[in-house]
């Protein structure tokens, strides 16, 4: 049977070689072709889409190992608040830095449709793991 975890891991492995397609083949194909409009947006803030969902489904397993080692004997007690807290630490690094609050993840120029398409991921993998519903892995 396979876990949450396994479909957010493939989820995950899913979204990342899609931006590398759309960001390395798609993107200098559109940008070059003087293509504007929306396949202009898409290609330019795709990775902000992805950069959301990558970063809760990865947020979200560092809070399920926390909760395996912080509650011994219940894990149950920090899960249904682990996709709330994902989705809010990621978020927060994801719009802070399109806000230009942070630079950690590399020089960006604001562009209203990268917080829209990272708004979003954000919202999607939400719904996401509210649907999965990952648990504590007990034992490794």
């Amino acid at each position: 049977m396979i876990t949450s975890q396994q479909i957010l891991l493939r989820i995950q492995l899913l979204v990342i070689v899609s931006y590398v397609i759309v960001k390395f083949y798609f993107r200098p194909l559109i940008l070059e072709n003087a293509h504007g409009g929306v396949l202009k947006i898409f290609v330019l803030s795709y990775p902000n889409f992805c950069e959301a969902v990558v970063g809760t489904i990865f947020i979200t397993f560092i809070l399920l190992l926390l909760n395996r080692k912080l509650n011994k004997n219940s894990f149950r007690s920090f899960e249904k608040f682990i996709p709330f807290l994902a989705t809010l630490f990621s978020g927060g690094y994801v719009i802070l830095q399109e806000l230009k609050i942070h630079n950690f993840g590399g020089s960006n120029t604001y562009d209203i449709n990268d917080i829209i398409f990272s708004i979003i991921g954000l919202i999607s993998t939400f719904i996401l793991l509210q649907y999965l519903q990952p648990k504590t892995i007990v034992s490794l």
